[in-house]
């Protein structure tokens, strides 16, 4: 289920819900914008591969399995705005643990973008911390098609 707003604001169920007051996505000219996508599921909120202590913290997480599962959210907000996989033309993503974790993901990201000469170009930080207990984020900006979307 998607909404979107005469401000073209949206915001769609497929997609975890945000953790502020911001929406999935928005649609200025021919681009969109998407807000910073995790890897929480849309329907439990629960963190794909997170093990947690009985105190609630985090014992250990799969990178893999964050990593595909944001893959998906972002597909799923790309979706409910109307565009494609392959209007991505520009990706900023947030790793809680380069060292440990970029390798794993980088082989996630090529096999959702086999081809560097059309994949969007990407950059890759290495933070200290999410707002949830999760290990990955992206930032993702798709061009639309003219008159699309």
């Amino acid at each position: 289920m998607s909404d979107v707003d005469m401000s073209n604001t949206i915001r769609t169920s497929a997609a975890p819900a945000p953790v502020g007051a911001y929406p999935h996505a928005r649609r200025v000219g021919e681009l969109l914008f998407l807000s910073g996508i995790g890897p929480r599921d849309a329907a439990t909120n629960a963190i794909p591969g997170n093990d947690y202590f009985a105190d609630g913290r985090v014992r250990k997480y799969d990178i893999d399995a964050q990593a595909r599962a944001v893959f998906a959210n972002v597909r799923a907000v790309l979706e409910a705005s109307g565009a494609r996989w392959e209007d991505l033309v520009d990706v900023t993503v947030y790793l809680t643990d380069m060292a440990r974790d970029f390798k794993a993901y980088n082989a996630v990201w090529a096999e959702h973008f086999p081809d560097p000469a059309t994949a969007p170009c990407r950059t890759t930080l290495g933070i200290t911390a999410l707002p949830t207990p999760i290990a990955i984020e992206l930032k993702c900006v798709a061009a639309l098609p003219r008159g699309g979307a």
